[in-house]
């Protein structure tokens, strides 16, 4: 396994330590940690379609992987931010809904030999759920200092810290939600041959 496909496989399993911090309230400054976790396997997200490019590494089963490693650690975010209540369900169910027809759309590909690599639509649709994801936990390590006394509360607008902060967290994950169903529809129209050719 070369190091562009050793880094996409990181990405997995740093997934459910990245959970367990997040989901554990009764670790101490546990959004921080869970938030320095998210930051390195997005990093690993950058850095392998880059080596592999560089040094000519490019496989079909990075192709395939690169994106599914990324759809497993942004839904796994997503779904424990409706167990908080960051996020709405509706939302995360369209996000999880387009990252499972694409996907399915990539295992029919294979099936007739084709490799459907992630475009620019669906890298901006990472990145766009990248940064709300970064951005809500971010904003909630700062609420729990200013829960435990260890930031001074502060109003934004007119709105305590806790209401601003939610509502810029959703302002971000619905445009994530924007792009992850827009870039889903574009994957669907483009190879819509393949579905309609597969028996």
């Amino acid at each position: 396994m070369n190091l562009p496909n050793k880094l996409t496989m990181a990405r997995i399993i740093i997934v459910p330590f990245f959970v367990i911090l997040l989901l554990s309230t009764n670790i101490k400054n546990n959004y921080l940690w869970a938030l320095i976790l998210f930051a390195a396997a997005s990093l690993t997200d950058r850095y392998d379609g880059k080596i592999a490019r560089k040094n000519n590494q490019i496989t079909n089963f990075g192709k395939f992987m690169d994106p599914l490693a990324d759809k497993i650690l942004v839904v796994s975010a997503f779904i424990c931010f409706v167990q908080f209540h960051w996020a709405a369900a509706w939302v995360v169910i369209l996000i999880v809904a387009r990252e499972f027809l694409v996907t399915a759309l990539r295992l029919i590909a294979m099936e007739s030999g084709i490799v459907i690599a992630a475009n620019k639509w669906g890298k901006t649709k990472t990145v766009s759920q990248i940064i709300a994801i970064f951005m809500v936990l971010a904003m909630q390590y700062v609420q729990s200092l200013i829960v435990s006394g260890s930031l001074r509360g502060f109003t934004i607008a007119g709105a305590d810290s806790a209401s601003a902060f939610s509502a810029i967290g959703s302002i971000f994950i619905y445009i994530a939600a924007f792009f992850t169903v827009f870039s889903g529809v574009i994957y669907i129209a483009k190879n819509i041959n393949l579905i309609n050719t597969t028996k």
